[in-house]
């Protein structure tokens, strides 16, 4: 065969969707080899996908604004070069092939035959539901009578994971049927069981009510701003996370004077002998790993009723970008890097997400997220978890403070570098003497910190 397909590619454990921004390429364009065919965009990053292969663009599944389940056929390209190219319209719009929807649920019917470690979306009812959505589903108790109910905004009638999350928050509570119950228990799995003796229950005559939507009054100085779609993404996000996990959120305080004074003693010698800034954060983060170590249960995802233990520690950052919007790129395998490895790796990933230039295996695969709100003149703050991890920990503001120290000659009251550490995490799995004790041993090896120590 000379045609070769095109799939969406996967771009982390926790995305099982991507959204098409724009074709680069029409149909019955030349193409080479690791060239940029197409732009989309997840929940996490935009980014672009090559065709590993070269040839002539034959055909184009989805259209422009298409949500695409990962290792679904998007493209066919020939390549030997020698198909006949199909006439684009003449409109400014990227050019692209109908296909009809039985054609592409065919398509995806085969990715997930030749892709068995991979879920792509299924049908339920009369409509395609993405494994996303269907997991959003299970954590929320929405049956897929339910499920059928929901107007989607996405193509074909699709429902998203806007849509979901939206009927969730407004979810009136009235009972329905019970219909066949949705278990997602992994990513390579989706089944759905249908229980043995349904009770059947009538349903009202009426439909379901549509979300209401809040009323806000408008003064006339007020300035409505539509959000960017990253914002939205990272909205959606925000409130997935906080109807997945019970959020808890801990407190210390540590006194890290010997750690400033270190800092300020090495900063100049690392720029000159390096080239790096020494900032705080691969401090912070090599004490995160410390503490990792000492209490692996705070690395851990939830499936289910099963605890996914992680082995890498792969530790996210929170970088915030000129648009004031949110990313995390993620350092990974974190344990098996010296302190001048974590710098070179946070400046650069900082740098690049500033640039807006990281890559979608870059910001995937996280397994504790840290996020420094002290940059911001920030105390303290209560952070929202990172799904799919059951940890987040925040570092406030460094401020000299008085405090008492113990002496040999007594107590005594002296100026110190103090920061409030907090911590976030799932009660579903970590109780508050986990956190407790895991918040408490990153503070303790903060407050422990070498002052002659080389790097």
């Amino acid at each position: 065969m000379s045609d070769f397909q095109l799939v969406m590619p996967k771009m982390g454990e926790s995305i099982a969707e991507a959204t098409i921004i724009r074709w680069t390429k029409n149909v019955g364009d030349k193409i080479a080899a690791d060239e940029t065919v197409l732009e989309i965009a997840t929940d996490k990053v935009d980014s672009e996908v090559p065709s590993p292969k070269g040839g002539v663009l034959k055909q184009i599944l989805f259209k422009e604004g298409d949500v695409v389940a990962v290792n679904a056929v998007i493209a066919i390209i020939d390549m030997e070069g020698s198909a006949v190219a199909i006439t684009a319209p003449a409109t400014p719009a990227a050019p692209v092939v109908e296909v009809p929807i039985k054609e592409a649920v065919t398509h995806i019917e085969n990715t997930v035959v030749a892709a068995s470690t991979h879920a792509d979306p299924i049908m339920g009812g009369n409509r395609f539901y993405s494994p996303l959505v269907l997991n959003i589903a299970r954590e929320e108790k929405v049956s897929m009578a339910e499920l059928e109910t929901i107007p989607g905004s996405g193509n074909e009638g699709r429902v998203t994971k806007r849509d979901i999350l939206n009927y969730v928050a407004n979810r009136s509570g009235v009972p329905v049927a019970s219909e066949p119950q949705v278990n997602v228990s992994t990513p390579a799995a989706i089944v759905v069981q249908q229980k043995t003796t349904p009770q059947i229950i009538e349903a009202p005559k009426t439909s379901a009510p549509a979300p209401a939507k809040q009323s806000i009054s408008l003064s006339g100085g007020d300035e409505v701003i539509e959000m960017d779609r990253m914002r939205k993404l990272i909205a959606d996000h925000m409130v997935m996370s906080k109807h997945t996990s019970p959020h808890v959120t801990s407190f210390v305080e540590a006194d890290v004077t010997n750690m400033v004074i270190w800092r300020d003693k090495m900063k100049k010698v690392v720029e000159k002998r390096e080239g790096e800034k020494m900032t705080f954060t691969p401090i912070f983060i090599e004490c995160v790993v410390k503490a990792i170590k000492d209490y692996p249960m705070i690395n851990v995802s939830i499936d289910g009723t099963n605890i996914i233990k992680r082995k890498a520690i792969n530790i996210g950052m929170a970088a915030a970008l000129p648009s004031g919007n949110l990313i995390v790129p993620v350092i990974k395998n974190a344990d098996g890097m010296n302190l001048l490895g974590l710098t070179k790796a946070v400046n650069d990933y900082a740098n690049r997400a500033r640039a807006n230039q990281l890559k979608p295996d870059e910001i995937s695969g996280g397994t504790f997220t840290l996020t420094n709100v002290g940059g911001f003149g920030n105390i303290m703050g209560t952070p929202i978890i990172n799904q799919p991890q059951v940890a987040i920990m925040a570092t406030g503001a460094i401020k000299k403070k008085p405090a008492v120290l113990e002496t040999e000659h007594g107590d005594v009251i002296a100026i110190r570098h103090m920061m409030f550490l907090s911590l976030s995490y799932d009660h579903r799995v970590v109780d508050g003497s986990l956190g407790g004790s895991f918040l408490r041993k990153v503070a303790d090896y903060m407050e422990q910190w070498d002052v002659n120590r080389e790097m």
